[in-house]
């Protein structure tokens, strides 16, 4: 019974606990893909760079209130400096909107053009993010590191494995668990978050009714800025940032906003978690837990390893493939908020 207990605990260890914080991070970021596209109907390629300049800009927040001595306990610090990198964010999103997407949207440019106007929009972002910060990586966590120890596992339950879990694997569910409630109720709530629902549905109609549709895209930015930022810092402060990085983020949340169906804010929840938890699945050495299952005779040898962890990003892109093919409407069959 301890051997099935220890392999649980191994799955736990790198799997489990791993797999929500990242699904959190892919569901927040593909939250706003999709509310980009339900509601100004384009794939906006420069969503992985709003994430990294949002953190950039807490990164910079943070640095300054270490620089004072202001803590967060043991929270990280960039908890504090979120409102200061949200703020930026949506000043950004904001200003690019009304310098860049809102000539094509008075042009009622076609989604193409919108989508290539976007990737233009990355580089410029990649390119400010790379000036002002560096492209090295940067550590900006602080605060307790775990909150639990494998060894006070060990210690705590007898067994020989331990299961660790991060100050910041911890964070990253809570706020997200927080931020997509927040963004539920705004939309089924607020008599703003319903007119952005009737707009996604029939914009014609929506017009027809009163509604501003400058209103509607701009709250529909705010709100991308406000996901896009707390995404990419939780996404910094579990691993690190790196600017390169968040542009490879991109093809794992437009995998999960489709696999959950674009447009669809609870397929794209759904989608953030099948993804993370497909890569993690696909690229983990299950030798210690087969050995701790099987007789010692029958231990592999091998890393029993269906991929290795660097093809992490072609498990995005294989499952993506196969949803195209199979079911391009996604799990939910979304097209609209």
């Amino acid at each position: 019974m301890s051997d099935v207990l220890n392999a649980l605990v191994i799955l736990a260890n790198f799997v489990l606990v791993p797999g929500l914080a990242y699904g959190s991070q892919l569901a927040l970021g593909a939250l706003g893909v999709t509310l980009v596209y339900a509601v100004l109907r384009f794939s906006n390629f420069a969503h992985g760079e709003t994430m990294a300049i949002g953190t950039m800009f807490v990164i910079l927040a943070t640095w300054g209130l270490q620089a004072a001595g202001i803590g967060f306990g043991p929270l990280p610090t960039a908890l504090l400096a979120l409102p200061v990198g949200i703020f930026a964010a949506i000043i950004l999103c904001l200003v690019t909107d009304r310098l860049v997407y809102r000539y094509y949207r008075r042009q009622k440019a076609s989604g193409v053009i919108y989508l290539i106007v976007s990737v233009g929009v990355m580089f410029v972002y990649n390119g400010l993010i790379r000036f002002v910060i560096g492209p090295r990586d940067q550590v900006f966590a602080d605060g307790q590191r775990f909150i639990m120890k494998a060894r006070e596992f060990k210690q705590l339950t007898g067994l020989n494995e331990g299961l660790a879990i991060k100050t910041t694997q911890a964070v990253t569910v809570v706020t997200a668990i927080v931020t997509v409630a927040a963004v539920f109720w705004f939309l089924n709530r607020t008599r703003t978050g319903k007119s952005m629902r009737a707009f996604s549905d029939n914009e014609d109609l929506a017009l027809l009714s009163g509604i501003n549709p400058d209103r509607v895209v701009m709250i529909a930015w705010i709100m991308t800025a406000v996901l896009a930022t707390i995404a990419g810092t939780l996404y910094g402060l579990d691993k690190s940032f790196k600017p390169f990085v968040y542009l490879q983020l991109l093809l794992p949340i437009f995998a999960a906003a489709i696999v959950g169906g674009v447009g669809n804010p609870i397929g794209a929840i759904a989608g953030g978690f099948v993804i993370a938890f497909s890569e993690l699945l696909v690229t983990f050495a299950y030798k210690r837990v087969v050995t701790y299952i099987l007789p010692n005779s029958m231990a592999p040898e091998t890393l029993v390893q269906f991929l290795s962890t660097d093809y992490k990003f072609a498990v995005s892109f294989v499952i993506l493939v196969i949803v195209l093919l199979v079911k391009p409407t996604g799990i939910f069959s979304g097209k609209s908020l």
